[in-house]
């Protein structure tokens, strides 16, 4: 169990550092005014992939250590902020007229990442709190 474990918490790992990557680099495009390749089907195809595999490894982590969102608070902290992520990111991408409107959904998006990582690395639904709290 210990490898299987250590296996799928680095693909997870990979694929968060991939998926934000990518995410970040064609926020920045669309920001700079070159959205035609931000756009284009190859990014968009490789966020698809590169998100269904950081799933995949989440849900079989979750499986494998018997912890699940809406049981365990930190797991559906994560959960619903990745909605939340999710939902900023399109507006980012695609849902705003002015650049500065698709600034501030950006740095929104990626200010929820952060809380997502901060919740993960600590185990806890206040996450990114818990430094405050202390």
């Amino acid at each position: 169990m210990a490898m299987a474990y250590l296996a799928l918490k680095g693909v997870h790992v990979v694929a968060v550092l991939l998926s934000i990557t990518l995410f970040a680099t064609r926020g920045a495009l669309v920001l700079a005014g070159r959205r035609q390749w931000a756009m284009s089907m190859l990014p968009r195809r490789g966020s698809q992939l590169i998100d269904s595999v950081l799933l995949l490894a989440a849900l079989s982590l979750a499986v494998l250590l018997g912890q699940y969102p809406f049981v365990h608070g930190w797991l559906t902290a994560k959960l619903v902020l990745l909605v939340v992520y999710i939902g900023f990111g399109m507006l980012a991408l695609h849902g705003q007229r002015t650049r500065l409107q698709r600034a501030l959904w950006f740095v929104a998006a990626l200010l929820v990442f952060a809380a997502i990582v901060a919740i993960a690395r600590a185990r806890h639904p206040l996450g990114p709190l818990l430094p405050l709290l202390s």
